[in-house]
């Protein structure tokens, strides 16, 4: 049985307008055992000032590992959605995240195939996917990091879609990144399709998604970027802990939330179906 833990996404205090480091302290202060920073390529104005949580790719990957050790708190993968689907992104972004996840000692790096490009047909975005796909775990794989692929767009906004890019490529550093919130906003059942992928499961976004948006939104969208504090949505995490326990490997759910009050209800709510 799988030892299922728990992390919080860096996005939770995305309208704080606070740092990176600020963020991890907060995350440990609140009792998170994990964190998935969000990593960006180039430089950003507002997270050089530390008003935004993100950190540049160019910058020292030990910054990360020297301030979750600081705070004693570890890293369950890198946010770093790189855009599959077009190549003269995602191919060096994959490739840096990669190098930069091995430095900081985080295991796991998160993607999606993202915005398709418009004059391309569905058939060559296959062909594009698998290329960025296949030079990122050429990098990836030797370095014993594991690439999360998301159910977040056009493509993997179903079962069948994001197995057919997992499918792309045969590596042993591919794997899927779940998103409970994404997949049941797509128009599925969570907790089936969680099962269908557990074989290859790495790493879960524990999103939920609050009565309202579900009666607007579900089977009109792909994802959205959070959703509301755990245990104050729609999805049963009792159902998902039990479903993460039978992965092959240990898993974290790192929960995807707003404000800093979501991610401290969120681990209230989750902790007691982990002890």
């Amino acid at each position: 049985m799988a030892k299922v833990s728990l992390g919080v996404n860096l996005e939770f205090v995305r309208h704080a307008d606070k740092s990176f480091e600020w963020g991890v302290e907060t995350a440990a202060r609140l009792g998170y055992e994990y964190v998935e920073p969000m990593v960006h390529w180039g430089r950003e104005l507002l997270s050089e000032a530390r008003y935004f949580h993100s950190v540049s790719m160019l910058d020292d990957p030990l910054r990360i590992k020297r301030v979750c050790e600081h705070y004693g708190v570890k890293l369950s993968g890198l946010s770093s959605h790189c855009q599959l689907c077009k190549p003269e992104i995602a191919v060096e972004y994959l490739k840096q995240a990669a190098r930069f996840a091995a430095e900081c000692g985080a295991p796991v790096i998160n993607t999606s195939e993202g915005y398709k490009a418009e004059w391309t047909s569905e058939e060559e975005d296959y062909t594009l996917i698998r290329y960025s796909l296949m030079e990122g775990a050429k990098v990836a794989e030797p370095r014993g990091i594991l690439i999360g692929l998301e159910s977040h767009r056009q493509y993997s906004k179903n079962p069948e879609g994001l197995k057919k890019i997992y499918q792309l490529v045969d590596s042993p550093s591919i794997g899927y990144n779940f998103d409970t919130g994404n997949s049941y906003l797509c128009g599925h059942d969570p907790y089936d399709w969680l099962e269908s992928l557990l074989d290859g499961l790495v790493h879960v976004h524990a999103k939920d998604i609050p009565h309202s948006q579900s009666d607007a939104e579900r089977g009109h969208v792909t994802g959205t970027p959070v959703g509301c504090a755990c245990g104050e949505g729609v999805i049963d995490w009792a159902r998902i802990v039990e479903l993460c326990r039978r992965a092959p490997r240990d898993i974290v759910m790192s929960v995807e939330c707003g404000t800093v009050d979501q991610a401290e209800r969120s681990l209230a709510h989750l902790k007691p179906l982990l002890d």
